[in-house]
């Protein structure tokens, strides 16, 4: 079982009418709730964890992730509204986005909205983005993967970080990073876009920023380059380095909305559908392994992109596309 916590909003999208009219129209997202859909898609446990509104993008939240095989017990519902991401887009360049969060149910999950008993089942966390940008979910957040990060047992749950970067969220860009270096210190896996880097670590070239985040010591460090693929740095109890990498699979791209959190997600299915989403077993990952992890992930990232808006692939579409 893989808990996704973190926002859940709709987003307000392009779109042109039949008769030329431009306009928008509301589609379910959230970076972390992308990657919940995505996980169920795929096929492996997941549950999804947050405050959603019981307005009517709430419901239509809630019912998509129960659509797609998303657990929704974690879930608390509120009468404050949804947020609402517009979303900009244009031909080569990353999405902009003008997101409407003030007093919104999903910023608004609180430390007295955590669970008090978790599945049992437990073997991966995944978190980030804007809900770490916002209070007081990114402390309620914060504090629950402190504590999962913490355990020693042999249950301990895999930390898997995502920061997915909106600069127009972030106040204090200083503030930010000391922060977010304290989750990657938390963190088992850290999966971080180059633009991420440029725009967290600017005076640092990808290389050394990428060094600079596996020294603060997750054992797995994953970067998506766009066209150029996938590349894994990671480190052994012994401090011994592994790497992969790992081609993107070419398709017609409609647009690449979900593509980053279609990726995350089907990185960890892949470690957990292979029963290797456990601290021991990635820290032992073969170069084999983690070179077939990130393809998978990169079979999803592409199908997700030949279809308007965040809507991840299935299992049957990830086997139905040759490579």
């Amino acid at each position: 079982m893989i808990i996704c916590c973190g926002e859940a909003l709709i987003d307000m999208v392009p779109y042109t009418t039949k008769d030329g009219i431009d306009t928008f129209r509301p589609l379910p997202g959230g970076s972390p709730y992308n990657s919940a859909i995505a996980m169920g898609r795929l096929g492996a446990p997941v549950s999804f964890m947050g405050r959603l509104s019981s307005d009517f993008f709430g419901t239509m939240l809630v019912d998509r992730l129960n659509k797609n095989n998303v657990k929704t017990d974690l879930i608390v519902r509120s009468q404050q509204l949804s947020t609402l991401a517009f979303v900009k887009l244009e031909t080569g360049k990353e999405p902009q986005y003008a997101f409407y969060t003030e007093g919104t149910a999903d910023r608004s999950f609180s430390k007295e909205d955590l669970p008090r008993q978790l599945p049992k089942d437990l073997h991966g966390i995944l978190f980030g983005s804007i809900s770490m940008t916002m209070e007081p979910v990114a402390s309620t957040i914060e504090q629950f993967v402190f504590e999962q990060s913490r355990r020693t047992d042999a249950a301990a749950p895999v930390i898997s970080l995502d920061p997915n970067v909106r600069p127009v969220m972030i106040q204090d860009h200083s503030a930010y990073v000391q922060r977010l270096e304290g989750w990657i210190s938390s963190a088992t896996i850290v999966k971080i876009s180059g633009a991420d880097m440029e725009d967290v670590y600017p005076a640092l070239s990808r290389e050394a920023a990428l060094e600079h985040v596996l020294s603060l010591g997750p054992t797995l460090v994953v970067t998506t380059l766009g066209a150029d693929g996938a590349l894994a740095i990671g480190r052994r109890k012994d401090g011994s380095r592994f790497t992969a990498t790992a081609p993107v699979v070419p398709v017609q791209v409609a647009d690449t909305i979900g593509a980053g959190d279609t990726f995350h997600a089907a990185l960890l299915s892949w470690f957990e559908l292979h029963h290797k989403l456990n601290r021991t077993a990635l820290a032992n990952l073969s170069e084999e392994d983690l070179k077939e992890a990130l393809f998978f992930a990169n079979k999803a990232a592409s199908l997700v992109c030949t279809k308007h808006g965040a809507e991840p692939p299935t299992m049957a579409e990830m086997e139905a596309l040759t490579t």
